[in-house]
């Protein structure tokens, strides 16, 4: 008889996954037995080692997914198939301090992001995804850098959908996210039309809700600047 095993390590690090085959012999407990990661790891070749997790490891992750969503104004679904080693550590290391790579089961993310408005993410949840949290509204800078790695390192895995603000986000819809203004340039537009005429006012609360949010936002920490500014 064939007894099928399946190996793990951190999983934080790309499940690139792989079936070790023993013949005619059954383990006690599969989850427990160990296995050299050095002679498996490699740079270049696709190569994770996963075993069957136990209850106290899905609950862990599902937890550390949960801390992630902690704070956090977007989140992106990237398919990694057919990265390497070498991919996924130049790509972490070409985030801003604001974004983080995670990688684990599918069904455990969603688990975690069910009960939040992350939740419409769930019809790209299929493959080998890895998770890009970003704490952050400014959204295009938080995409640049995946762009760039995929320039430079040439793969072509594109984004699988997104979530900001509640709104789920298509391959074919990234552009809007991409476009969006920066914080400096929705302040100076809410604060110009807070400051002309009522027509101004008018055309600025006909924005989108998120373009009116960081106006207000703006004109209020403006008028907290000036006042703490008056009291010294």
């Amino acid at each position: 008889m064939e007894t099928t095993a399946l190996f793990s390590y951190s999983y934080s690090k790309p499940p690139l996954t792989q079936t070790l085959t023993f013949p005619h012999y059954r383990p006690a407990n599969p989850s427990t037995i160990s296995l050299s990661r050095t002679k498996l790891h490699s740079r270049t070749r696709p190569l994770t080692i996963q075993c069957t997790l136990t209850r106290d490891q899905k609950e862990e992750i599902v937890g550390k997914v949960k801390t992630l969503l902690e704070g956090c104004c977007f989140m992106a679904v990237i398919d990694y198939t057919g990265f390497t080693v070498k991919n996924f550590q130049d790509l972490r290391k070409s985030l801003p301090e604001k974004s983080k790579l995670f990688v684990a089961k599918n069904r455990l993310v969603y688990k975690a992001i069910e009960p939040t408005s992350f939740a419409p993410l769930r019809p790209c949840m299929k493959g080998m995804n890895a998770y890009l949290f970003v704490y952050s509204e400014e959204i295009p800078e938080a995409i640049k850098p995946y762009r760039k790695f995929q320039e430079e390192s040439k793969v072509e895995n594109d984004f699988l959908g997104a979530v900001f603000e509640g709104k789920f986000y298509a391959p074919e819809d990234f552009k809007q996210l991409e476009t969006m203004p920066t914080r400096e340039e929705l302040y100076a537009k809410v604060l110009g039309a807070l400051q002309s005429p009522a027509i101004g006012l008018v055309t600025t609360l006909q924005a989108p809700a998120r373009d009116v949010l960081m106006v207000l936002k703006a004109y209020v920490k403006k008028l907290e600047d000036e006042s703490g500014g008056g009291g010294q």
